[in-house]
This record gives C-alpha cells, structure tokens and sequence, in this order.
C-alpha cells in the first residue's frame, strides 16, 4: 500500500536534505585543495557540526615522525564545555582504547551532566592518519543518512590529508634539491669564469694572427695581375713576380713563349695573329685566350698590350696586362647553362617568370609563361590581352589587384583561373616581388604555376582524409558505445519514474495537480537530456564534409566529456577541468575538433589503465595562446611517453597498444593543421605525458563567459 502522503514528502525531504549534504560534503576537497593538514581538520569540523547539529566533534591528527598529534575539538553553542582538546581526547581514548578495529559503531557514553552518543571514525585504513568523533545527545544519533554522511566525510578528509602529506613532503624534496642545485651552481660559476678568461686570451691571440694576415692579404691583392714589359719586337724582356710565380718559369723561359707551351695550342694560332698585327701597325693588342699554369691546369685570361712611343712616334716598347677571367668566362656559361636549365625547369614545373614595369605597363614572359596562356611568342603582352584569358569570374578581382599594387606597391600574391579557348579551366598561383629599376620606377618580377593537377590532388586527397577521419571517429565512438547507452539510460530512468509518480499524483484523492504538473516538466527535461545525447552522438557519426563555424572550445569540451563520463568512471579516471572563462571562439568543424579531444581523452585514459599507485587525474585545459591562438591541453599521470619514439608518435599506423590501429594521433594532427593549428606532444615533470593542440581563433569579441551566462540563465530557466 502506498503511505501517506505527507510521510513521502517528508522523506523526500529528508533524501534532499541528505543528498544536498552529502553533495556539499564531496565538494570539501575543492575547499582544502593545497591547505595544511590542521587546516583541512578544522574545516571538517566546522562543517560536521553545523551540518549535522552535533553537540560536539573531536579530530585528532597523528604526525607521520611521531610528534605530538594535534587535537581540535568543536562544541556547539548550546552546550558548556571547559575541557580542552586534550583532555577530550584523553577521556575518548579511555573509552575507545588504541585498536580502531576494537572500536564500537556507537558508544553511548556520559559526559558532563548527561548522556551523549559518539560515533568514532578512523581516517585512514588502520586509523594511522587520525580520529573523527563525532557527539549527540539525540538518541536516535547516528541516523543511517548522518552515519553515511561522517563516512564519506572521513574519507574524503583522509585522502585530503594523504594528499597534503604528499605535498608537504615534495616540497621538502624540492627545497632540498634548490639547495643541491645552488651549490652546483657556484661551483659551476667558478669554473665558467676560468673558461671565460682562458678564450678571451685566446680570443686576443687569435685577433693579433688575423690582423697579421690581412696586412699580408692586402699586399697580395694589390698585385692580382700578370703585368710583362716586352721590346718593339715582341720579345719579354721584364715581367712582375706575379707572372713568374703563375708560370713557374724563369724569364728566360718566358722570352720565346709563342713555342714554349704557355698558350693553349688552339688558340695559338689566333694570338699570334693578333700580336703580329699589333707590332705591324701599332694597334692596342687585345684578345682573350687561355695560359698554362705551372700545375698545367689553363686558366682563360684578357691580355690588353699598350705600345710605348718615342718623339717620332715610333714603337719603343710594349706593356702588357693579363688579367685572369676565367672565372667570369666559367660564371658565364654557367648562367647560360642555368637559364637552358630554368627554361627546362619551369617547363618540367609549369611555372613562369614574368617582369612588369608599371609606370609603362611594359609586359616581359618567359617562354613558359606564353605556354601556360597558350599565346604566341610573336604576340605583345598586354593586360587587356591577359584579361581574354582570365576567367570571366576572377576578371574583377584581378581589376582590383591590379589597381592596387598600383598605387601600394609591395609584393603581392593571387590565385585565379583561366578559361582556355577549349572551355578547359586552369588554375594559377601568382607570386611577386615589388622593386625599383635603376630609374627608381616601381617594377614587379614574379613567377605564375600552373596549380591545375596539384588542385586536382588535394581535392581527392581531401576526399580520402575526410573518409580516413569519419573511420577513425567511428572506430573511436564504437568503444564508447557503453558510455552512452550509460547517458541515454539516465534520462530514460528518470521519464519513467516520473510517469508513475505522476500518474500516482493523479490517481490520488484529491488529484495532486501541482506536483504531477512539475513531474511533468521533470519528465519533459529528461527527454531532452536524453535528445542531446543522441544528437551528439548522430553529429559524431554522421558523414558530411567538414563546416566551418564558430566553436566554443570550452563547450565542445564539455560535451566530449559527457559522452565520455561512463568509460571515465568505469577506467576510475578523474577529470579536473581547468577552463578559461574568457576563452575567444575558434572557427573551425565542431565534429573534427571534438574527435581530437575524444582521441586525446581516451589515449589519456588508456595510458592510466596500468596506474594503481596514484590518482588517476587528468587535467583538462583551456586558455589562450600565443598569435591570437586558443590552446586545448590534456595531461595525465600514466605512464608516460618513449623519448625515442616522439617523433613517430603521430605516424600513420604507429602505435603503442596491442589493440590500436595507429591512425588517432595521424587523424587529429590533420585535423588540427586543416585547421592552421599544431598538435604536439611533451612529457611532465612527473609521470605521465601532455597533448596539446594550438588553433586560431575567431576574429571577433565574444568570449566563452558570455555564452556560459546564457546557458546558466537558460538552465535557471528550465529548472524553473
């Protein structure tokens, strides 16, 4: 039979009461996060007294060096107690005696005038963190909801008070080593001083040698050529060191070069001819031929011979100066090797050079240029004639361009098609490079690509990544297929039960119209949590090509972890999310970024699986960046990465677990650089390993603070 209904109300009460107590007991370690261990003690005091109306409450906490213990104690305002805490602590161990496994359920004990019921509580499995006692004078203390309320309470409290144990003891570690470090440091500071003054002498050492050799290189240069002074008839009769060291030969040698194998055979003939005409009529010698040198190795040089006149103009003696060009007559061919090579080049490449004067619209192409427009090379270029074959579409924009590089001037870059006489479409990516001409006249060098296969291929290959990033998104949500009939399941308990309790509200005499009327609106959000779920999910898995839009990191966080939160609770992963109130929006595919974060937050939690020595936390960050980017972080306390293999980490196919398929990582680094972002991966301090990716943010000055006020006021107003 169902009761009365004012004795469920009233337990429904008592159930809310309990559940808002207990909540606000799970939410004490946010209180204490980074407090002394006293510090945590004494604010569950506080709130045990005051939440469950105890007449008193007793905390002791042991020191892990076997100091003193410290005592608290809290009594409420209606109650007279002298004692101390160690007094209190003294008469409870009395009672209690020293074996938390010899300890009563609940004691009934008198103190002061009356009879009190204390429940004690080991924090701690064998109590060795310390003792909560809690007091009442109620007879019915403990009830089973206060009894559960103290146990949870201890044991948040105790793993609070582990917690700060563990830090209380890094920080001694840390200090300890600040201090190795300082030493080293000096010792280190010492030994740099040395070093610095032992290269600052060899510094010096080195400037006086230098300063030695360039005196020495500039007498040498001022004798880079061959100078020879020869007679009326031709014949050497002075030469500089210069030409002896090059020949290696003695002047004598030198005196009948014509047969003496100093100039090349093949261009004898030729130099004999010249230097004979010279003698005959008295002409400046000029011609370039090529010299033996003393290694037998023929270097081309430019011989310039000047004669000397008497008064009667007659020829006294000749001069001569070699001056070795074979290195420009080498340089040259080789640019002429070059530009045949860059001709080839741009064929092979599709790409053209082009040069424009703009104050005279002067039009210079290369040869591949008059191929890509499929122009004649006996044609002018102009722009009206370049304008026939750009896309009737793109013809504006190239307008404007070419209106504005006008007047800005600086280099500039473009992408535009053609449309060829066939109807063919071609595409071209256009680079230059603004400069002046020796006049100071604005001129433009730049090349133009034929992009037209490369356009083809990233279509397809855009195709296939997107293919690739829907497998990998379904493989990924398959194994979370528990997680969310988990999340659909919740709301469809909770329209069940609030059907029956309504009809029950109906078929009641009188008909509880208004309470039905709430299970309804109950009912109602159930349902749409339940829709929310599903429309994730279908957004997850659906197959479209990627939006772009406005993407509020911090929610699309929220919603991951909501998929998420079964297989979170199942693997006993603790998520602490860390996220920036003003996070900027991003503009980018909501699917694609909420597959990296799920690929980021399942590799963080399967690298957690083995973890049994420490908290399985996992700190979920937002903030912004650097370059008016939004960085999304992921770091873990699992088992940490292989400095060896961080850079096949994000490899296709590469992966670390016996199930993976080693496409996640592969998948999210494009997304995230589709998205002009960076993925990467670093290793803490401690255990475990962060992920991080860094994308741009949308231009604009909505933040994500100003979308969570309109969703807690829209929530404010569902709940009403």
């Amino acid at each position: 039979m169902v009761g009365p209904i004012g004795d469920s109300a009233e337990e429904i009460k008592g159930l809310q009461r309990c559940i808002a107590d207990l909540v606000s007991v799970l939410t004490l370690p946010a209180i204490w996060t980074g407090g002394e261990p006293h510090q945590i003690v004494s604010t569950l005091l506080d709130v045990l007294l005051g939440m469950l109306h105890l007449d008193f409450v007793y905390g002791r906490l042991n020191d892990p060096t076997g100091e003193t213990p410290i005592e608290m104690v809290r009594v409420s305002h209606s109650r007279k107690l002298t004692a101390n805490p160690q007094e209190i602590g003294n008469l409870l161990r009395n009672w209690l005696g020293n074996d938390p496994q010899k300890w009563p359920a609940v004691a009934r004990n008198p103190m002061g005038d009356s009879e009190i019921s204390i429940v004690p509580l080991p924090l701690g499995l064998q109590g060795d963190v310390g003792l909560i006692v809690a007091g009442s004078e109620r007879t019915e203390f403990p009830r089973q909801t206060e009894r559960l309320l103290l146990t949870v309470a201890a044991n948040q409290a105790a793993i609070g008070l582990q917690e700060a144990r563990l830090r209380t003891e890094q920080q001694r570690l840390a200090s300890e080593l600040d201090q190795r470090v300082a030493r080293r440091t000096i010792e280190l500071a010492a030994v740099n001083e040395g070093l610095r003054r032992e290269v600052a002498e060899r510094r010096r050492a080195e400037e006086a040698l230098r300063e030695r050799e360039e005196s020495f290189r500039l007498i040498v240069d001022g004798i880079a050529r061959l100078v020879a002074m020869m007679t009326a008839k031709g014949e050497v009769e002075l030469v500089n060191r210069q030409v002896l060291d090059y020949f290696g030969l003695t002047i004598e040698d030198l005196k009948d070069w014509s047969i003496g194998g100093v100039v090349h055979s093949g261009d004898l003939p030729s130099v004999v001819s010249a230097w004979t005409h010279s003698i005959e009529t008295g002409s400046p010698y000029d011609i370039d031929h090529r010299l033996r040198r003393a290694d037998g190795v023929y270097r081309w040089f430019h011989a310039r011979g000047l004669p000397l006149l008497d008064s009667d103009e007659k020829i006294v003696r000749w001069y001569v100066l070699l001056t070795d060009i074979d290195d420009r007559r080498r340089a040259e061919e080789a640019q002429k090797r070059s530009e045949a090579f860059l001709t080839e080049g741009q064929h092979l490449s599709r790409t053209g050079s082009f040069s424009w004067r703009v104050a005279t619209d002067d039009i210079v192409w290369s040869e591949q240029m008059y191929r890509i427009f499929e122009f004649g090379q006996d044609v002018p270029v102009t722009f009206e004639r370049i304008c026939t074959r750009v896309h009737p579409e793109d013809v504006p924009s190239l307008n404007a361009l070419n209106d504005r590089v006008r007047v800005e001037g600086g280099d500039f870059e473009f992408e535009h098609r053609l449309l060829m006489p066939d109807r063919s479409v071609k595409y071209l990516h256009m680079v230059a490079h603004g400069t002046q001409d020796p006049e100071g006249r604005l001129e433009y060098i730049g090349a133009v690509q034929d992009v037209t296969q490369r356009r083809a291929s990233e279509e397809e290959l855009g195709k296939a990544r997107l293919e690739l990033t829907r497998v990998a998104r379904i493989t990924t949500l398959g194994t979370m297929t528990a997680s969310i009939a988990h999340e659909v399941n919740q709301p469809l308990s909770g329209i069940i039960t609030n059907a029956g309790t309504c009809l029950r509200m109906l078929s009641a005499d009188p008909p509880d119209v208004d309470g039905a009327r709430e299970t309804a609106r109950r009912t109602i959000r159930d349902g749409n949590r339940a829709s929310d779920v599903i429309n994730r999910l279908r957004a997850l898995f659906s197959k479209k090509d990627a939006a772009a839009e406005s993407v509020d990191l911090n929610e699309a966080t929220k919603e991951v972890i909501a998929l998420s939160v079964s297989e979170l609770q199942r693997n006993r992963v603790i998520p602490v999310l860390e996220l920036a109130e003003d996070l900027p929006l991003v503009t980018g595919d909501r699917v694609q970024l909420q597959q990296v974060i799920i690929n980021l937050l399942r590799n963080a939690s399967d690298a957690m699986s083995a973890v049994n020595d420490r908290p399985r936390q996992l700190v979920i960050r937002t903030e912004r960046d650097e370059g008016d980017h939004v960085r999304l972080t992921m770091q873990d306390e699992g088992v940490g990465l292989d400095p060896q293999a961080m850079d096949k980490l994000f490899e296709a196919f590469y992966t670390t677990k016996n199930d993976g398929m080693g496409i996640g990582l592969s998948v999210s680094r494009s997304i995230i650089e589709s998205h002009s972002g960076r993925l990467w991966a670093t290793t803490n301090n401690g255990p475990g390993a962060t992920f991080s990716f860094s994308i741009p943010r949308r231009s604009g000055r909505s933040t994500s603070a100003d979308r969570d006020r309109e969703t807690r006021t829209r929530a404010a107003t569902d709940a009403l």
